[in-house]
């Protein structure tokens, strides 16, 4: 089997996959997922405080 000429591993020639706007948004977007979800964390966390805090009717 042979190796084409110029296919050195990963020290050949690279090309651009995804402009940078789209790597932008794409960061912006995760941000905002990781934001949200650490505030739904939160509520949640908070929300069973209090219910627990509350205790049961007798």
């Amino acid at each position: 089997m042979m190796r084409a000429s110029g296919t050195v591993g990963f020290q050949g020639h690279t090309d651009t996959v995804a402009s940078s706007r789209l790597t932008s948004a794409v960061a912006a977007s995760l941000a905002v997922a990781a934001l949200s979800l650490c505030l739904i964390v939160t509520l949640t966390v908070l929300s069973t405080t209090a219910t627990m805090a509350m205790g049961l009717p007798v």
